[in-house]
């Protein structure tokens, strides 16, 4: 648990943190940008109301540069007594479709001699102050500051109309224009966004409909965002002044338009920073949202891979464990991939080859004990045992000897064999004879060691199979100890089986070792004993030693191979042999 919990906080700081902070790092970029972006389109779109204005106020002025001119403002001399001058500035008024509210012509007095309102006519004109002075197309023009509220605010343009033939002023020509024209301009280039004209001073001189809804009058100064001087841009203010919190303002400058340098009126576009970096937000809670979700993902990512790495090391550890508490309990854990499955395949490998050795090594103290117990029984037990059997044979050949007698001969001179053939066993384990390799025919091999049990093979009637595979059975081997192992193993099957029983010999080989099979229908051998019956002076079957199976393994290890008990196809044992042809391939290579 504490490997599994170590890589998954691992997992977490390798793969969150940098996620996080690049997040977070995208995020500041992004607002960086698209901040500069709503700057910059700010700032384009101000100029372009600026210059809007500026081309509006050029026609409007430049309108009244060329009435001023025209020969029915003549009419002016005459009082326009036929109201020919009235009926011209009428037409002209209805012709522009409501741009001017208004067209006077006053006398020097200042009396309105001629208009296109006719309810004007005869009264005095009342101008406001001046509030710029233009020269344009040789005529010079006063305005007047937009006066009024709202939908009734004009900008009143005034010129002189001189005679025709002296340089002498005849009167002036008035035109009201409607300042509602600029309201509505800039509603249309503002939309959603605040738009304000503002003089070189600050102050409001026209204003979109969403500032004229925060009731900014016209005249309102915005002194304090210091656009004086300033050039063309963007930049952030409070937005106390218009009823709001953090803007951003783009202030647009304008440009000259057909020689006309403009008015001196500068377009300023307000957005709130909350509506402006709305995208920003979004974009962010998407992002929390992506990051929230990638943080999920990769904690059940990792708790996968945590545990997958850690499985098979928690269960490796414990595995040493219980191999501590239970040395025979040889369970390998769960197969892993990689380098940890390499290592619990090493280590398993490892703890098999010590109880292996530990095996190995068990037996072969049991058959050095042979060794010394058979150098005594040599010397002690042999001879009284040949001339017991010696004397017990003669006794049986005496006339006078009673039936009970022979009997009692009898099972002298049988006992004393049997003391005789456990004496030779304990001899063949205990003797250790050089190995005398030759090329052997192995499938000649087993069919001689079949007809030496031939006699024991009929009389108990047992069917003997073979099916020899091998694709080569030749085999560098000692013949004679190779005999003795197969016959050792054939005659347990043959002691085991009843009477009509099966016993199967196969053979099967690879390029590098030679396999023998010797498989019977008899009682088999329990899964637990499959490992023990090889450990000296271990037996199953009455009357048995326990050395044999000891001899053969030692014969068959002393060939480089192994012996392996197993359940046989038929239903009884099985012992399957491996011997390797090293030896006979490298002479081949020789050769």
């Amino acid at each position: 648990m504490t490997i599994r919990k170590t890589l998954l906080r691992a997992f977490l700081l390798v793969g969150m943190v940098p996620a996080i902070l690049l997040a977070v790092l995208a995020f500041v970029n992004a607002r960086a940008a698209m901040q500069a972006e709503i700057e910059r389109g700010l700032t384009a779109q101000a100029e372009a109301i600026a210059g809007d204005v500026n081309k509006v106020m050029f026609e409007r002025l430049q309108n009244a540069a060329t009435w001023s001119t025209l020969e029915a403002m003549q009419d002016l001399q005459v009082q326009d007594i036929d109201k020919r001058l009235s009926n011209f500035l009428a037409k002209l008024h209805t012709g522009y479709g409501g741009v001017y509210r208004s067209l006077h012509a006053l006398d020097r007095d200042g009396l309105i001699v001629s208009s296109s309102d006719p309810t004007m006519l005869g009264r005095h004109y009342v101008a406001g102050p001046v509030w710029q002075r233009v020269l344009l197309a040789g005529a010079t023009l006063t305005l007047g500051r937009p006066s009024g509220a709202g939908p009734d605010a004009v900008l009143a343009i005034g010129t002189p109309i001189q005679f025709a033939f002296r340089d002498e002023a005849l009167g002036q020509l008035v035109l009201e224009f409607d300042w509602g024209e600029i309201d509505a301009l800039l509603d249309r280039a503002g939309g959603a966004r605040m738009v304000a004209l503002v003089d070189d001073g600050g102050r409001v001189v026209a204003a979109s409909r969403s500032l004229r809804a925060r009731a900014l009058p016209l005249g309102a100064s915005l002194a304090d965002w210091q656009l004086r001087g300033r050039p063309s841009g963007a930049f952030e203010q409070p937005g106390t002044a218009v009823g709001a919190a953090d803007v951003l303002v783009g202030l647009g400058r304008p440009h000259g338009f057909g020689g006309f340098a403009g008015l001196g009126l500068s377009a300023v576009v307000i957005l709130p920073q909350q509506i402006a970096l709305a995208p920003v937000h979004r974009m962010a809670r998407l992002s929390l949202a992506i990051l929230a979700a990638t943080v999920l993902l990769t904690l059940l990512l990792a708790s996968r891979i945590s545990n997958a790495i850690a499985r098979p090391i928690t269960a490796l550890t414990a595995f040493t464990r219980r191999y501590k508490i239970e040395p025979g309990a040889l369970v390998a854990p769960p197969g892993a991939r990689g380098e940890v499955g390499a290592l619990g395949q090493a280590f398993v490998q490892m703890v098999r080859d010590i109880e292996q050795s530990q095996s190995d090594l068990m037996r072969a103290s049991k058959l050095a004990l042979v060794g010394e117990m058979a150098a005594v029984i040599i010397h002690e037990v042999r001879t009284p045992l040949g001339i017991l059997r010696s004397s017990a044979q003669m006794l049986k050949r005496e006339a006078g000897l009673t039936p009970e007698g022979r009997e009692l001969m009898g099972f002298i001179d049988s006992e004393t064999e049997r003391l005789n053939r456990l004496v030779s066993a304990m001899l063949d384990s205990a003797r250790t004879r050089p190995l005398q390799k030759v090329r052997t025919d192995m499938h000649a091999l087993l069919r001689h060691t079949r007809a030496l049990l031939g006699a024991q093979i009929e009389l108990k009637a047992i069917r003997l199979s073979e099916d020899f595979t091998a694709q080569q059975p030749l085999l560098d081997c000692d013949g004679e100890q190779i005999t003795q192992v197969l016959l050792n193993l054939i005659h347990n099957a043959l002691q085991v089986l009843p009477a009509g029983g099966r016993i199967a010999l196969t053979t099967r080989d690879d390029g590098a070792n030679f396999f023998i099979e010797i498989c019977d229908d008899g009682p088999g051998i329990p899964n637990d004993q499959r490992q023990r019956i090889f450990d000296a002076f271990f037996f199953r079957r009455e009357g048995g030693v326990g050395l044999g199976l000891a001899i053969v393994q030692r014969i068959v290890a002393a060939h480089g191979g192994e012996i392996e008990a197993g359940e046989s196809s038929l239903g009884g044992a099985r012992f399957t042999l491996r011997l390797p042809r090293a030896t006979f391939l490298e002479m081949d290579a020789q050769q």
